[in-house]
C-alpha cells in the first residue's frame, strides 16, 4: 500500500496549468467560480488529477464505466461540450453570473487549492 500522503494529489505542474486555465476560461466567457471556494479548489485539483492519470483534464465530477474511452471521445473534457455549448458546468467550476451558487471570484491562488486538497 502507498502511504506517500502526495500519491492522491495531482502534481504541481498540472495543478498550476488548470488553475490558469480556469482562471482564463472564467474570465474569457465571463463566468464566475463557486461562491465556496472549497469546490472550485477540489475541482481544479480533480481536473489536474485526470490530467496527470489521464492525460487530458476529464470532468471529475461524473462516474465513467472507462475513463480512457471518455478522454477519447473527448466530449467531457474540461470545458466540456456542455460548457461550451450551453455555459452549462455540471461541476459548478464555471457559473454564469445568475446562477445562485456563482460567486465574484475569477482567480483562485495555488496555495488556496492545496490548503483545501491536502490529503495529507
Amino acid at each position: 500500500m502507498n502511504t506517500d500522503p502526495q500519491s492522491n494529489q495531482a502534481s504541481d505542474k498540472n495543478l498550476e496549468a488548470m488553475r490558469h486555465f480556469s482562471e482564463q476560461y472564467a474570465k474569457r466567457t465571463g463566468t464566475y467560480f463557486c461562491v465556496d471556494p472549497s469546490v472550485t479548489a477540489v475541482v481544479i485539483e480533480g481536473l489536474a488529477k485526470h490530467k496527470d492519470d489521464l492525460g487530458a483534464p476529464l470532468c471529475p465530477c461524473r462516474h465513467y464505466e472507462d475513463k480512457e474511452a471518455e478522454v477519447a471521445a473527448a466530449y467531457w473534457n474540461c470545458p466540456c461540450v456542455p460548457m461550451r455549448e450551453r455555459k452549462e458546468c455540471h461541476c459548478m467550476l464555471f457559473l454564469t453570473p445568475d446562477n445562485d451558487f456563482a460567486g465574484e471570484q475569477q482567480e483562485i491562488s495555488f496555495t488556496e487549492i492545496r490548503t483545501v486538497t491536502n490529503h495529507g
